[in-house]
C-alpha cells in the first residue's frame, strides 16, 4: 500500500484521477499528456495517473497510453476527499451526448484508442498539481463533464514552465476549483500497479 503523499515527497507533482482505464475519453486525455511528460521529467515532475479499479488496468499500461505512474485507489478515497463528481445513469448519457465528448470519442477513434463499458461509468474525475512535499496545492481541477479535461498548457503553466510549452500549443487554461481539502487526502491508500 502506498500513501498518497509518498508521490509527492520529492517532486512537484501531476496527479490525474481517471474516469476509468477502458474510458476512450480518458484515453484521449492520457495520450494528449504524453505530449509533454518529457518535459516533465527535464523539470523533475511527476507524472501520476490514479483509477478506482483495476478492471482494464492491464490493457491501459499494455496501450501505452499514459507515461507516468499508475495507482488504484479501490475506496476511492481520493475521489470523495477531491469531490470528484458521480453521475447518475441520465446524466451520463446526457453527458457524453455533448459536443465536446462526440469530438473527443471521434478523435479516440480516429486514433485508434479503443476502449470499453467496463468498470465504474459514473465516476468522474480530475486533476491536482501539488508542490513537492504537499506544502503547497498548485491546481485544482474537477471534471463537469466526461470528456473535460485539464489542458497540458495549463498544467505546464500552473509549474511555472509555461515558457517550454511546444510551440503551436493551444495556450488554454480550465477554469481552477478550489479546494480545502487536500490534506485529508494525504494518507489514502492506494496500491501502485507498474507501468
Amino acid at each position: 500500500m502506498t500513501k498518497i503523499e509518498d508521490v509527492w515527497k520529492d517532486k512537484n507533482t501531476v496527479i490525474i484521477f481517471f474516469r476509468r482505464w477502458g474510458c476512450l475519453l480518458c484515453r484521449v486525455w492520457a495520450k494528449e499528456l504524453n505530449e509533454i511528460a518529457p518535459i516533465l521529467k527535464e523539470n523533475n515532475v511527476n507524472l501520476v495517473g490514479v483509477g478506482v479499479d483495476e478492471t482494464g488496468l492491464e490493457e491501459f499500461k499494455e496501450g501505452k497510453y499514459f507515461a507516468g505512474d499508475l495507482y488504484v485507489d479501490t475506496l476511492k478515497q481520493a475521489y470523495k476527499a477531491m469531490e470528484f463528481k458521480r453521475f447518475n445513469i441520465f446524466s451520463i448519457l446526457t453527458a457524453l451526448f455533448t459536443k465536446e465528448s462526440r469530438e473527443a470519442i471521434s478523435k479516440g477513434k480516429a486514433e485508434k484508442l479503443g476502449g470499453d463499458l467496463r468498470g465504474d461509468g459514473l465516476q468522474n474525475g480530475g486533476a491536482v498539481i501539488v508542490s513537492a512535499g504537499g506544502s503547497k496545492l498548485l491546481y485544482h481541477f474537477k471534471q463537469e463533464r466526461p470528456a473535460e479535461h485539464l489542458s497540458n498548457y495549463a498544467i505546464l503553466k500552473a509549474l511555472g514552465l509555461e515558457n517550454q510549452a511546444p510551440p503551436g500549443m493551444e495556450k488554454t487554461t480550465t477554469k481552477e476549483t478550489t479546494t480545502e481539502c487536500i490534506d485529508d487526502v494525504l494518507s489514502i491508500p492506494t496500491k501502485e500497479k507498474d507501468k
